[in-house]
This record gives C-alpha cells, sequence and structure tokens, in this order.
C-alpha cells in the first residue's frame, strides 16, 4: 500500500494535533482538520497557515455529528482522498472527569465512535487513536511496558481503556482496519517558532502550563502537592515529552499502518522522569527567573514516579524522542513570554 497521502485530524485545532498537523504536512502529507473549538481557538488557523506556509483545508463542527464527518471526507476527496485519520477529539482534564463522567463517556466514546463508522462508511481502516498513559493507573513496576496491567483509575483513563477496547473488537472482526494506539506520557513545550502551544482554559491541569504562568507573572507561586515521595528530592517524578517529539510519533504511526498494514500499541514517552523541583528549576533557568515553590500536602491519587519504557516504539516504529527538559522549558517560554494571553490574548 502507498504512503497515505492526506490525513484527517479530528480535534485538529488541539494542542498536540495542531502540532501534529505541521509534523505531517514536514513529512509530505496534506492535511484536512476538523475542530468544534469547544476547547481551541479559531486562531490556530491562521498560526498553522502562517507556520507552514500551506493552504488550510479544515470543517468546523463536533465529530459526533455523521454529517460534519462526511463534509470532511468529501472535502479529502478533492485533496487526494483520506487515506487514514489520527483521532484527537476528546475531553481532556483527569479531575474534571471526575466531576463530570457522564460528559466525558458521552464525548469521547461517542466520538470514537462516530469517527469510526464514517470511516467504514468511506472505505478508510487506518486509525491512529490518541491514547493515554492514564490506562496504566498506578504502576507496579518501572519503567512502564506496554504489556503492564491496564487499570485506569478515573473516569478519562476509563474512556481511553474502553476506547481501546473498541478498537481492538474493530481489529478483530475486520481485517482492513489497522489501528496504532498511542499511550502518550505528559506532553508540555512548544512549536519552536513559538507561534502554537498549550493555551489551557482557565487555571491549567497540568504542570508545565502551570508553571509557564507563574514565570510570566499570572499566578504567585506553584504548589507542589507532597515532598515526601520515595524520589531523590521527594517530589512526584513524571515522563514529560516534547510535543514535537510527540507529534512525529505520530507521523511515524501513520507511516508504519501504511506501510506494515497491521496494528500496534506503543508508549509515547522519553523513558527518562523528572521531578517537580527539577521541572521547576529548569523553566526557571530558561525564563531568566526563579519559580518560587510552595509545598503542600500529597494529593490523593497521586503516585511517587510514571516513566515511560519506549523501547517498543523504537523498535516497532522507529521513533524515539530526541529533545530534552531543556528543550521542553526554552520552547514553552517562547511560547508563553510572546503570547501571555495565549491565543485570545
Amino acid at each position: 500500500m502507498a504512503t497515505p497521502d492526506c490525513i484527517l485530524l479530528t480535534g485538529a485545532a488541539g494542542y498536540i494535533a495542531s502540532h501534529t498537523w505541521l509534523a505531517l504536512q514536514d513529512a509530505g502529507y496534506t492535511v484536512v482538520g476538523v475542530d468544534s473549538f469547544v476547547n481551541s481557538s479559531p486562531v490556530v488557523l491562521d498560526r498553522l497557515r502562517e507556520i507552514g506556509g500551506q493552504p488550510i483545508h479544515f470543517v468546523q463542527g463536533d465529530v459526533r455529528d455523521p454529517a460534519v464527518l462526511d463534509r470532511c471526507f468529501e472535502l479529502g476527496q478533492t485533496v487526494g482522498g483520506i487515506k487514514a485519520v489520527v483521532h484527537f477529539a476528546a475531553l481532556k482534564a483527569v479531575g474534571e472527569s471526575v466531576e463530570r463522567p457522564l460528559d466525558y463517556f458521552e464525548n469521547n466514546l461517542g466520538s470514537l465512535l462516530a469517527v469510526s463508522q464514517a470511516m467504514q462508511r468511506h472505505g478508510v481502516f487506518d486509525l491512529v487513536f490518541s491514547s493515554s498513559a492514564t490506562v496504566y493507573g498506578e504502576p507496579e513496576r518501572l519503567p512502564i511496558t506496554e504489556d503492564a496491567p491496564l487499570r485506569a483509575t478515573n473516569p478519562y483513563g476509563q474512556t481511553k481503556l474502553v476506547g481501546e477496547e473498541l478498537l481492538r473488537s474493530l481489529v478483530a472482526c475486520d481485517a482492513r482496519w489497522h489501528v496504532a494506539c498511542l499511550r502518550y506520557f505528559n506532553p508540555v513545550g512548544a512549536h519552536p517558532s513559538g507561534r502554537i502551544g498549550e493555551d489551557p482554559r482557565g487555571i491549567p491541569n497540568n504542570l508545565m502550563p502551570y508553571v509557564a504562568q507563574v514565570a510570566v507573572g499570572k499566578r504567585p507561586h506553584l504548589n507542589v502537592f507532597g515532598n515526601d515521595y520515595d524520589t531523590p528530592d521527594g517530589t512526584g517524578v513524571r515522563d514529560y515529552i516534547h510535543v514535537c517529539d510527540l507529534a512525529e510519533g505520530h507521523v511515524a504511526a501513520v507511516r508504519y499502518l501504511g506501510e506494515q498494514q497491521r496494528s500496534v500499541t506503543v508508549n509515547l514517552g522519553t523513558g527518562q522522569g523528572y521531578s517537580v523541583v527539577q521541572l521547576a528549576q529548569a523553566y526557571g533557568r530558561a525564563a531568566g527567573r526563579e519559580i518560587p515553590l510552595v509545598f503542600a500536602p500529597r494529593r490523593t491519587g497521586d503516585v511517587a514516579a510514571c516513566y515511560a519504557d519506549p523501547a517498543l516504539a523504537q523498535r516497532l516504529l522507529g521513533w524515539s524522542a530526541r529533545r530534552g527538559l531543556d528543550d521542553m522549558c526554552v520552547d514553552s517560554w517562547r511560547w508563553q513570554s510572546t503570547n501571555p494571553g495565549g491565543f485570545e490574548g
């Protein structure tokens, strides 16, 4: 099978998807995007046009609507025909999922069902699924390999776990389907242009965008939840991966499905854990200012350390992360300092 030349991205204006859009273009693919802008900004499309220097093929709408998806495939026909789909569209905040489980199951599983049904209608069977390391729950051993027990501990993770199971059922019943489930660890950083990056609504749920807002003066200090873990400095250790490395992992997955015609499930991480204190210190170096820390009690459900074994992705996809913690912080600070109000600022 020839390498796919036109790829549909759902949730295309989101943080990881927008970086993947550029990475696919850089690899020679044409991209069709769809997004409702419920958690993103239309300004992203202008920035993608500016950075990539290519026309933007885009449909605005909710991917749970079959008519919206049909318009995407019709648009794809004008640029060669969609050969694969990368499905990003999902709600993604762990804490919010605990408060609104029905919304998370309805949105995340409803969108996956609608996308899979649309693909089947249009005869497209290569799908890259945006999964998450949350499917592992609290790890029994480190680093985490893909054969570790699966036991998501919150509704967000459960939607990813059920999504993976749904897709495995599709693959088992119809040999035309080829699915790549990509289990992300902790995406951070921004495009080196400084023109696109993470733009959370309200108080950030993730560590680096919160640190970025402290560095830019929007917040007074970073609350560090727990400094008595069994880690080198007592604070939690996580596997942070540069969003551009993650984007390139999606390109590798698209290529793998097209060339190998088989399904795959892999971790996308660096294999290197960094503590909260290490990340804050690295960000301080990038920003040229200290990040004030205030230590607070541990949060229920947090684990001491969590990081990937990325060897399978290297072996099967030929992919590995190339950017280190300092790169992540420098690129994040470039985005945050030049866009202090995000896309709408």
